[in-house]
């Protein structure tokens, strides 16, 4: 019953208020809100680049955080509590300050143009900055403790016996990676997935200041239409928008998981 009533109060409710806000009109209810949001040539477009940004901020943390875990799990126990405080180490740190931390690092006087400078790689500071493929990175990178976690986690879980049984047969490193602890580990592969992705659609903050003006994204739209222009059904209308979107890919992403994992233990 406490975790219903958490769950209506700061969830359901907060929903049911955005529907209200969204449908409503100067005459009553209407769909207006809607339809605009449908036909007017911008919200679709910024919906897509939104979720497509999530996908690819996830694509990218599962590259650098699956390494990260397979690191982890072979590592000894005195190796593991470092690697762990590192990976954990940044959730620690507010996100505006990492999100600051890497505008430094990309700048026209920051650190990777200096080194291409430096090294006569580049005649003059290259654009880095307010660039989706920067952003991405960024992402991935402040987001990479809730992909690394989970994959630890699953990887963890694998009986030794498996991969012992697996070198027995004659399977090489890379053929037991592939065909067993990968399949494996996919629970913790899909839960680091939808994570990461759902942070990434939202994080307002780093897609603001990373991405810049030439770069709009579903929150700072939310952000324009509501503090800006007062506009708060349409702002309410595109929030709704933005949360059926992100649960349904989450909803797809998890059923080919699962289906995924059917076929494994098929």
């Amino acid at each position: 019953m406490p975790l219903l009533a958490f769950f209506l109060v700061f969830v359901a409710l907060p929903v049911l208020v955005l529907v209200a806000v969204g449908i409503s009109g100067p005459d009553g209810l209407t769909l207006v809100h809607v339809h605009r949001f449908l036909t007017d040539g911008l919200s679709l477009p910024v919906l897509g680049r939104t979720l497509m940004l999530g996908l690819a901020t996830a694509a990218v943390a599962l590259v650098l955080g699956y390494p990260l875990a397979l690191l982890f799990v072979s590592a000894s126990p005195r190796l593991q509590r470092l690697l762990i405080l590192l990976i954990v180490l940044p959730l620690l740190t507010s996100a505006v300050v990492r999100t600051f931390a890497w505008v430094v690092i990309l700048g026209r006087q920051g650190l990777v143009n200096e080194t291409l400078t430096g090294l006569g790689l580049v005649g003059g500071p290259v654009a880095l900055l307010y660039t989706e493929p920067m952003l991405i990175l960024t992402l991935a990178q402040i987001e990479l403790p809730l992909m690394t976690l989970p994959i630890i986690s699953a990887l963890s879980a694998i009986d030794p016996r498996l991969t012992e049984a697996s070198a027995a047969l004659g399977a090489g490193r890379w053929r037991t990676l592939l065909l067993v602890v990968v399949p494996l580990s996919l629970p913790g592969v899909i839960a680091g997935v939808l994570l990461v992705f759902a942070a990434a659609c939202g994080a307002l903050v780093t897609q603001s200041i990373v991405g810049g003006g030439r770069l709009l994204f579903m929150p700072m739209y939310i952000y324009q239409q509501g503090m800006q222009g007062q506009n708060w059904p349409f702002a309410a209308t595109i929030s709704l928008m933005l949360l059926i979107s992100v649960l349904a890919v989450v909803a797809l992403l998890n059923m080919a998981g699962r289906l995924a994992t059917r076929h494994l233990h098929v």
